[in-house]
């Protein structure tokens, strides 16, 4: 099966050969080196005249996206690491998911910006961090994260393609080297799937031939197969049946499939690597109280402190499979 950074490289040598709108902008994403983590790999020798190199400007290089989205072109940024989309807040969150409105409709800014987000690779308190949350809940900007079920690909080419929203594509770095996943198959045989409608789609997982579950995980990104590995040893070391909920769009909030899984199981679970403390299932766990009342709910998440470069330090930060696992035996007493 390919690797979730192959389906990302497909995808955008796919966009650029079929849609003469498309440009790739970034720093040191030409050839031969191809970007940090060489999504871009190869791209800039077969599409030299759309495969730009930038100065070392966040801010700057999202603010010419802007400006080439407005007059009709579809710019694909790449953000070496995450933790510079600081750089970019202005241009992103002032400009871009504004402009429409102030605009009175007559506008679009369809520039989408990937950026590698999170840890496990040693690389510190700046290069580490998951900062998506920053970022939810803005009018106007869409937040999506591929995971290794739904195709990287497909997800890619689909907020290119479409010509409404800024959007931040989130891609974690440990994602880039797994293999794709297939329903019914290889590590997914133990598991039934069902896909949410739309471009941007949700999933629903259980463990077959589990007849009830009695927790929800909801989850996004690499933390998939950390909610995965969870809930296999649930099952089998304590009889204990999970459904998880993957999510590949994270803003605008787009819940249902998640109350449709809340209802059967009345416990819930976030799991996510930005801090704890306001993050993206703080939110999911509002609106779910919201919708029931009577739900039991738990969250894991980094703990509120930097990213050490230790990796035992950086492992009793991040979320972990052991966590999941004594989360949900709480929710479960």
């Amino acid at each position: 099966m390919p690797t979730v950074l192959e389906r990302l490289n497909y995808a955008l040598q796919h966009a650029l050969q079929t849609d003469e709108r498309v440009y790739l902008l970034g720093e040191d994403i030409l050839d031969p080196y191809g970007g940090a983590f060489k999504v871009t790999r190869g791209l800039s020798s077969q599409f030299p005249e759309r495969v730009l190199t930038t100065p070392i400007s966040e801010s700057a290089l999202i603010g010419i996206c802007n400006g080439m989205a407005l007059r009709g072109l579809h710019p694909v940024a790449e953000i070496m690491f995450g933790d510079f989309v600081t750089l970019i807040a202005d241009q992103l969150i002032n400009h871009a998911a504004k402009f429409r409105w102030m605009y009175n409709e007559q506008v679009r800014v369809p520039v989408v910006v990937r950026t590698p987000m999170g840890g496990r690779r040693g690389y510190g308190p700046t290069h580490s961090q998951s900062l998506e949350k920053l970022f939810l809940g803005i009018p106007g900007l869409t937040v999506l994260a591929p995971n290794s079920l739904g195709d990287p690909a497909e997800l890619l080419e689909a907020a290119i393609q479409q010509d409404e929203t800024p959007i931040l594509f989130v891609e974690h770095k440990l994602l880039y080297t797994r293999p794709m996943l297939e329903s019914g198959h290889g590590d997914l045989q133990d598991w039934v799937v069902t896909r949410s409608q739309g471009s941007f789609p949700t999933f629903t997982l259980r463990i077959s031939p589990a007849e009830s579950s009695a927790i929800t995980i909801a989850t996004y990104g690499y933390n998939f197969e950390l909610a995965r590995a969870a809930a296999l040893e649930l099952a089998y070391e304590h009889e204990i049946f999970a459904e998880i909920v993957l999510f590949s769009q994270i803003s605008p909030f787009e819940l249902s499939p998640l109350f449709d899984s809340l209802r059967r199981t009345k416990r819930l679970l976030t799991v996510e690597e930005g801090t704890l403390t306001l993050g993206w299932g703080a939110e999911v766990a509002s609106q779910s109280a919201a919708v029931l009342p009577q739900a039991k709910i738990g969250r894991v998440a980094a703990l509120n402190l930097p990213v050490a470069n230790a990796r035992s330090l950086e492992d009793a930060i991040l979320p972990s499979q052991e966590k999941i696992i004594q989360m949900a035996l709480e929710l479960i007493k």
